[in-house]
């Protein structure tokens, strides 16, 4: 069986944010990898500071202002074959981020989505297979929405309407980062990114209305 190779992960702990009182943690960064990409030979990462111009352009495809301008973008390969990308992020649910990670396939398209924190005493049903089954296939330009594209799961109706979010935005952001050719990673990659000041909590502001 082919090896998993995950290139200095062991200091790649501040990408999921702090715990809270209610935390429940289902996977490590290291672990949500290897689940992700069972049979990849190798899994390296790069770190986009975006530019205005792509912010901007980000921004406008999601119709909301993102809260921050760095993002760290998993590539798994197997030889000289791009397997695909992962981004690790955070989505507000009813009043704490969600951590959840996408795969997405060499086109970005949505492959799998995995929950990595839960923090809310309820709705974690979104972990379900048959929730999380719904974003296989869909793209950047999907509605993600629920009530349109996703079924919401019973009694978690704002969980899951966070983690469609979520998912669309790792959609955009592999496109707008990996597939345009217009934004370049800080650096040469690298084994080991420099971690941001502080942690962050998704894309969003985590005010809601």
């Amino acid at each position: 069986m082919v090896g998993l190779v995950l290139t200095v992960l062991s200091g790649l702990a501040w990408l999921v944010p702090g715990r809270a009182r209610a935390d429940v943690t289902f996977f490590t960064t290291r672990a949500v990898l290897a689940e992700l990409f069972p049979r990849s030979e190798r899994v390296t990462f790069h770190t986009f500071t975006l530019s205005p111009a792509v912010k901007a352009r980000v921004e406008r495809r999601l119709g909301y202002t993102l809260v921050k301008d760095r993002y760290t973008v998993f590539e798994a390969t197997s030889g000289d074959v791009l397997d695909g990308y992962a981004l690790i992020d955070d989505e507000l649910g009813q009043h704490q981020p969600i951590t959840f990670a996408t795969r997405l396939s060499p086109r970005a398209i949505v492959e799998r989505v995995e929950i990595m924190v839960y923090r809310e005493p309820r709705g974690d049903e979104v972990r379900d297979a048959r929730f999380r089954a719904q974003f296989a296939g869909k793209t950047a330009h999907s509605p993600l929405r629920v009530r349109q594209d996703i079924d919401a799961v019973s009694g978690a109706t704002t969980s899951s309407a966070s983690i469609a979010t979520g998912v669309k935005r790792a959609a955009v952001l592999i496109e707008e980062l990996e597939l345009s050719g217009e934004a370049a990673p800080d650096g040469e990659r690298r084994a080991q990114p420099t971690p941001p000041p502080g942690p962050s909590h998704g894309g969003r502001s985590l005010a809601r209305s």
